[in-house]
């Protein structure tokens, strides 16, 4: 008797644990929901979602969404969009709200936007809600070296159909920037800009710039405008920096030579004056040879020493003469 009751236990319990394991791999609540909501899917169905890694209630649930707004999708393009990646819940949201707000917008194309990285639910919103984008402010130079910054808030809305490889915000702004930059450099004068702003958006704006991007511009509107540095005379003053920088190592290069030119002089004198002294001390030995040889006698040489005393005293005089002369000019 016990042991009967212990298998009945026993087979009891293997059974919820079966029916725990067959309602957690088999989904039945969900399947019941679907046939609820008018979604005709087989539970074989789910259990091939299970068995290929594919949560069912991230299919079903959008696949019961689109069911109620009328957007024709099927199960198995729901499956191979959630296999490759994408988030299927965003998809069939965009693709409702592009239906309500009357933009045409395939399952296809909803993917793709969706697996090349972008919001595809942000981009219908953006196409029925207009998105502004505000630049930094944007320096310009006119044509008399002032500067000029300008601010822009640029009115864009998404383009479906370029979505998929279409540049995106970064694009747009730098595009402007440059517009912006080169209309500002092309006036003669910068209060010409400050005087009529809006010339520099109609300017910018007629270029096309949303060409191959992810948007369509509808406005640039110049939110600020503001004076900066006087570039032109910063670089005039750099420039005469340069030029006075250029002309003192002219100059210093010209001062060096004309140090090296005295210096070689002062060589030469020196060489000049060492040859005199050399030739100075030959002078005795020449007498003295010549006396030796007989060539000059003892009052020829007693002579000569005095004409040349003779002429150191009036060199003598004539020095302190002079001296005298100019002390009584003084």
């Amino acid at each position: 008797m016990d042991a009967s009751i212990l298998l009945i236990a026993g087979i009891v319990v293997i059974g919820f644990i079966l029916l725990a394991v067959f309602f957690t791999f088999v989904p039945i609540a969900l399947w019941i929901s679907a046939l609820a909501a008018g979604v005709r899917v087989s539970i074989f169905t789910l259990i091939g979602m299970r068995l290929r890694r594919v949560i069912p209630s991230r299919v079903i649930n959008p696949l019961i969404k689109a069911h109620k707004a009328g957007i024709p999708v099927t199960t198995n393009q729901l499956e191979s969009h959630y296999l490759a990646g994408g988030n299927v819940d965003r998809v069939v949201n965009a693709l409702i709200a592009a239906e309500r707000a009357n933009i045409e917008l395939s399952f296809e194309r909803a993917a793709a936007i969706d697996l090349a990285g972008r919001d595809v639910l942000e981009a219908v919103q953006m196409s029925v809600n207009p998105k502004v984008i505000e630049t930094p402010f944007i320096a310009g130079v006119a044509m008399d070296g002032i500067e000029v910054k300008a601010k822009a808030r640029i009115t864009v809305r998404a383009n479906i159909e370029r979505l998929v490889g279409g540049a995106g915000e970064d694009t747009v702004i730098a595009r402007v920037g440059e517009g912006i930059v080169s209309t500002i450099g092309s006036q003669t004068d910068h209060k010409k800009v400050l005087e009529n702003p809006d010339m520099i958006s109609q300017t910018v704006l007629s270029k096309g710039l949303d060409s191959g991007t992810a948007f369509e511009i509808l406005s640039i509107d110049i939110a600020d405008v503001d004076i900066g540095k006087n570039i032109g005379a910063e670089l005039q003053t750099e420039q005469a920096e340069a030029d006075k920088k250029i002309a003192q190592a002219k100059a210093e290069e010209r001062r060096a030579m004309a140090v090296a030119q005295e210096q070689e002089m002062v060589a030469r004198v020196q060489e000049m004056h060492a040859k005199v002294v050399e030739a100075e001390a030959t002078v005795p030995l020449a007498m003295a040879e010549a006396l030796r040889t007989g060539n000059i006698g003892v009052m020829d040489y007693l002579n000569l020493k005095n004409i040349s005393a003779d002429t150191d005293m009036r060199d003598s005089i004539g020095k302190l003469s002079k001296d005298q002369n100019d002390d009584e000019k003084k």
